[in-house]
């Protein structure tokens, strides 16, 4: 059971691989998850590009879970990546990655390209908000 509504405006068109936005349903308490990177100064060599994302969203489920919620609860994500030629070159891994955490369900996502990240290594970092359900 999911504690928001999507809302995707037909003028904006069909969302593919994301929402346009979510809308929280009453009793749900916010839950913002720090930026989880995929990768860690000091943990040896850096793994690929779709291995760092598919960390990046285990640590964020992780936290999610931790609260109590599951991965239909995240609202909301915001990736930040070093390459977007990186993240467009591994576009098939990143979906099969997506899909074994959160099938078919897309939240709200913003995807970034920034200079760098503070993790040596680190190519991807994910911050999320979820809408966890009072129990």
């Amino acid at each position: 059971m999911s504690n928001q509504d999507i809302v995707n405006p037909e003028s904006l068109g069909r969302p593919k691989g994301f929402s346009h936005g979510v809308l929280a349903s009453p009793g749900t308490r916010a839950l913002f998850v720090a930026g989880q990177a995929g990768w860690a100064t000091g943990l040896g060599a850096a793994p690929d590009f779709a291995t760092q994302f598919a960390r990046a969203l285990d640590q964020v489920l992780e936290v999610v879970k931790e609260a109590g919620g599951e991965a239909n609860d995240v609202a909301r994500l915001t990736v930040y990546v070093t390459s977007l030629e990186a993240y467009l070159d591994s576009r098939e891994s990143l979906g099969q990655a997506w899909k074994d955490r959160f099938g078919r369900y897309y939240p709200a996502m913003t995807l970034v390209e920034v200079k760098g990240l503070v993790d040596e290594g680190a190519v991807v970092e994910i911050e999320a908000t979820a809408m966890i359900g009072d129990a």
